[in-house]
């Protein structure tokens, strides 16, 4: 009985730690995304898109045609055409960003990196990697710093001729942009100048001939489903529209020239969820414990009641 007893408390005093864990986990992540979201210049003002990001959006231009004379510079500084990655031979992952992105453009290609991590599949040789800069301002300078960046964080030095990072001007990256129907706009910076843009996330899984076959969008992509794409692409085979749920890189209001990221509210509630089902588990398996606990304190009192009786 004092065993029976003693291992009741154990139990509800581990449920008990582990709610308060769980709780100190959701107090610490609440503050790190409040901290975070301080960090950023302006703040939400509701829900509503602000009038700048009604042109802001991916329109998924399933089976259209990229434009493969469309001119650009590699990071080593040499001029290429779209077409020289599209040339029938391999799939390719298409990512539209800027370089000198202070926000979810380098979340995207995190999310990019860290899924082809798990992929069994290699650039250069099974498909190649596109990352187009949607800045004229970037520079092959910035692009090559880029691509040693991931690469290295990618951990396969020998696929490097397999990612390729461009940089070029307007008339070529509004061709690919229109293809995409990658819509953006330019938005001021914390210097008042019109340098940074305000766009949505998405990677596009491009067949060997230049056609748009998959659209992800967001920022964190399965490592499977990025593989059956690419095996799709390959042949040639278009997928279907997915859910148009998008993550902005900016929540901007003109009227007072400030700007937030969205995707911290998104973080934000993704994290109370996480807590809030966390915590039901704990809630149930403690009751289940304690009703446990009282039918084992119930029958061993039946069983010596009915001995002295005998």
């Amino acid at each position: 009985m004092q065993q029976s007893l003693t291992t009741r408390l154990n139990n509800r005093s581990r449920y008990g730690l582990a709610a308060v864990c769980v709780l100190g986990l959701g107090m610490a992540a609440s503050a790190q995304v409040s901290s975070y979201a301080d960090k950023q210049v302006g703040e939400n003002r509701g829900d509503e898109l602000p009038k700048v990001l009604k042109a802001v959006g991916v329109a998924q231009h399933l089976n259209g045609q990229l434009p493969l004379n469309a001119a650009f510079v590699d990071e080593t500084g040499t001029p290429v055409t779209l077409g020289t990655y599209f040339n029938g031979k391999k799939p390719a992952l298409l990512s539209l960003v800027y370089f000198d992105c202070p926000m979810l453009c380098s979340e995207e290609m995190d999310g990019i990196t860290s899924a082809l991590e798990m992929v069994k599949m290699n650039p250069g040789k099974d498909f190649d990697v596109v990352i187009i800069s949607i800045d004229p301002a970037d520079t092959p300078a910035k692009a090559a710093a880029k691509k040693a960046f991931y690469l290295k964080r990618y951990g396969r030095p020998e696929t490097a001729a397999g990612w390729h990072y461009l940089t070029g001007q307007a008339p070529a990256i509004d061709a690919v942009t229109n293809a995409v129907g990658f819509g953006y706009v330019r938005v001021p910076g914390p210097d008042g100048n019109l340098t940074q843009f305000a766009h949505a996330s998405s990677l596009e899984i491009v067949t060997p001939q230049g056609k748009l076959a998959q659209y992800y969008l967001g920022v964190e992509y399965s490592p499977k489903d990025m593989m059956l794409g690419l095996h799709e692409a390959s042949e040639y085979k278009i997928g279907n529209v997915v859910a148009n749920i998008l993550t902005y890189c900016y929540h901007y209001d003109p009227e007072t020239n400030k700007h937030s990221i969205v995707v911290v509210r998104v973080v934000q509630m993704g994290g109370m969820v996480t807590v809030a089902g966390l915590g039901g588990f704990i809630f149930l398996m403690f009751r289940r414990d304690m009703r446990l606990g009282r039918d084992h304190d119930i029958k061993p009192m039946d069983d010596d009641t009915s001995g002295a009786q005998g």
